[in-house]
């Protein structure tokens, strides 16, 4: 099988971090003011990008898709349940990206009215799956380049006033930090289906190349807030005189991103039943985030950060783990109800430690925790315990 290039996948990812969806969520950071916000970006970026590179390391190394090296920690039958969960939250974030880019290009070039926004950038979308990944590589350099050129431009807009928005106890130093980190995590259960048949260094690329212009994108939501009082990315670009200049940059980072999350929709629908096309499958479930923009408001959506954070963390943490330490592999049984039983009780760890405030987040934590259960666990049961020994010592 050919091998995608370096320079595809980190255009790949560069246009899967310009997206409204980090600018918001940037937006919200700002009562902790410009220098503790920028802090509380980089942190949590570092730690959601770390564990990023983990995620991707193994689909290169594995040469399979996300969804497939789950199946190493959790049992072929096992991984079904998150690879169902993965295709709920794709379906989720196609719909949540498609609403917050249409509200976006309503307001910066109205049409009849929000839903036809929708369906024009759920069309662009679902071009972009019918092109294929392989076939994206002039296009994704024409449109990231035009992104690159429109972001510059934006940020210059942002920066160049005093900040005006006042500093605040609005939000916790660690609660940013976990926002942070919580747009990084929910491309954990996706990076393995692009670096699974990339070239050699392909994952360190797209993980530096996601960090990077994510923080970017958060910077830019966090100026938005305190140099010009006002959050709506949107607005902004209306008040600079943007124009379709603005209108681009929506609806192009809209599909990019987007198209990300359906394309691996697909993918992780063919882990659940072989017999699935994949294109298919990521064109239907564009097409139901489509009709979920129009006609589902968009409300919740830091928690909805939070739950993606609970759930595939702990997920992670375990793969992670029994990957790199324990070297082990479950693919050959049915179901590893000791993981799973040590997932649960990671996702309940991480839904109670969100009442909990500490100053590096909880996805940290409790993917440390998560982890040492999981080596404890296997030495207890009389796991292998030479091949920890081993791993210990690297």
């Amino acid at each position: 099988m050919e091998k995608t290039s370096i320079l595809s996948n980190g255009l790949i990812w560069f246009g899967a971090a310009v997206s409204i969806a980090e600018i918001m969520t940037g937006a919200l950071i700002a009562p902790l003011g410009f220098e503790r916000g920028i802090l509380a970006i980089v942190l949590g970026h570092v730690i959601g990008c770390v564990l990023l590179y983990g995620a991707g390391l193994i689909g290169a190394k594995t040469e399979k898709s996300a969804m497939e090296t789950v199946k190493r920690s959790f049992g072929e039958k096992g991984s079904l349940i998150f690879s169902s969960l993965n295709v709920l939250q794709l379906v989720g974030w196609t719909a949540i990206m498609i609403i917050s880019g249409a509200a976006a290009a309503q307001t910066t070039f109205p049409l009849s009215g929000q839903w036809a926004w929708s369906l024009i950038i759920g069309g662009l979308i679902v071009l972009w799956i019918l092109l294929g990944f392989k076939n994206l590589g002039k296009v994704n350099v024409l449109a990231m380049g035009g992104l690159f050129v429109l972001t510059i431009i934006m940020s210059a807009v942002v920066f160049r006033g005093d900040a005006s928005a006042p500093v605040s106890d609005a939000i916790s130093f660690g609660v940013a930090v976990e926002l942070s980190a919580a747009m990084p995590l929910s491309w954990l259960p996706l990076i393995s289906d692009y670096t699974s048949s990339a070239k050699k260094g392909s994952t360190l690329v797209s993980s530096l190349s996601y960090f990077t212009v994510s923080c970017w994108m958060y910077i830019i939501g966090l100026g938005a807030a305190l140099f010009t009082g006002e959050s709506d990315v949107a607005t902004i670009m209306m008040s600079a005189g943007f124009g379709m200049i603005g209108l681009l940059i929506v609806v192009l980072s809209t599909v990019t991103t987007t198209f990300l999350d359906a394309y691996s929709a697909g993918i992780s629908a063919t882990s659940i039943c072989g017999k699935v096309n994949g294109k298919v499958a990521g064109v239907v479930v564009t097409i139901v985030g489509t009709v979920l923009a129009i006609f589902a408001p968009m409300s919740q959506f830091e928690g909805f950060l939070y739950l993606i954070g609970s759930v595939f963390a702990p997920m992670i943490a375990i793969l992670i783990t029994d990957f790199f330490v324990l070297k082990k592999d479950s693919s050959g049984s049915s179901v590893n109800t000791r993981n799973i039983v040590i997932w649960c009780a990671g996702f309940a760890l991480y839904r109670i430690s969100m009442t909990l405030d500490t100053p590096i987040g909880n996805t940290l934590p409790i993917m440390v925790i998560v982890s040492m259960i999981t080596v404890a666990t296997d030495i207890a049961l009389g796991g292998e315990k030479e091949c920890l020994k081993d791993a210990l010592k690297m």
